[in-house]
């Protein structure tokens, strides 16, 4: 369907879970988390009936996140699932990888055909940091694995913060020249209160362009998949580049997705404080007919642009891993 500005959404993040097995510095407080009672996430029944009514509105592509979506007990048949459903073209996943090697054939199998990681860094020192306590090695091997099984695209999502990993440019460039990887640049955005975000930590994209086309000769492409992404080849390279500014260059006017947090409030934005609480809704016996009813009176309500900028923290808390990341 259409929102009120004409923007066509088809494209759906489901949050699985509110849990993950890292605590990234800007997604997570270290301590003092509140966990989501299992009561109230939503069961795979609840996404079935969401995925099925948003699929009867236009919506043909699912994302599931998290938290780590792949600590969600039997996350495979979630995929098979929701893979299997009319009108439902891609299911794609985004995960940290550390769990990914063991569960890669079986996801393969069920349906999911791509996949994008998030890694900020190849130092295994720098990884261990901003992760606190997570192994490098692992995620890598979760890559590898994507690979080896025939995902494709497979995408790496790299958060550039000035003073941590802007130094690592040509190294994650160098993984798309070597690899059929495609690397997404992300501008460091602010979301909810922790402390880890400072402006003076973000690089925009175009310094990161700048550093790349001293080294690189960047080809541009056509759109991989339906994201926000800048896509670019590397002349001779096997991969690709992409780069998101949120920031610095806002993408707002072509945006096609609406969020389900773990617990089944609707987002039409990251930066939209109103949530739809369709959770309550199928508690109360919804039919299918009603659901699509509810889903759309809440995707016309979706704003015509982000206010990242404007202010996040006091008015709206809620964490990375609270939304859906």
């Amino acid at each position: 369907m259409r929102d009120n500005y004409g923007r066509i959404i088809s494209y759906m993040r489901i949050s699985v879970t509110d849990r993950c097995n890292l605590r990234c510095r800007y997604c997570m407080p270290e301590s003092g988390i509140k966990k989501l009672e299992h009561s109230r996430i939503l069961s795979f029944e609840d996404i079935i009936a969401i995925a099925e009514a948003a699929s009867d509105l236009g919506i043909n592509k699912i994302r599931l996140t998290g938290g780590e979506p792949l600590i969600r007990r039997n996350i495979t048949g979630l995929v098979s699932q929701l893979a299997g459903l009319p009108g439902i073209d891609e299911v794609t996943l985004t995960t940290n990888g550390t769990l990914f090697a063991g569960m890669a054939k079986d996801l393969h199998l069920g349906g999911l055909k791509r996949v994008n990681f998030s890694l900020d860094s190849l130092s295994a020192q720098k990884y261990e940091y901003i992760t606190r306590g997570g192994r490098l090695e692992d995620a890598w091997q979760g890559i590898l694995a994507a690979m080896e099984v025939g995902m494709h695209p497979v995408k790496i999502n790299t958060v550039i913060i000035k003073g941590f990993n802007d130094d690592e440019i040509l190294d994650f460039a160098d993984l798309a020249y070597r690899y059929p990887l495609q690397i997404r640049f992300i501008e460091f955005m602010p979301v909810g209160d922790l402390l880890f975000w400072d402006d003076s930590k973000v690089i925009s994209i175009k310094e990161v362009k700048s550093v790349l086309s001293e080294h690189y000769n960047l080809v541009p492409t056509a759109q991989i998949g339906n994201g926000p992404a800048e896509c670019f080849r590397l002349e001779g390279g096997q991969g690709g580049i992409g780069f998101i500014s949120p920031l610095s260059n806002h993408f707002c006017s072509k945006c096609n997705r609406i969020r389900l947090t773990a617990e089944g409030k609707l987002r039409n934005c990251l930066y939209d404080y109103h949530e739809t609480d369709l959770k309550a809704a199928l508690v109360k016996g919804i039919s299918r007919e009603e659901l699509c009813q509810l889903l759309a009176q809440a995707i016309s309500r979706k704003p015509e642009r982000h206010h990242m900028q404007a202010g996040w923290g006091k008015a709206n808390n809620r964490k990375m891993y609270q939304i859906g990341g």
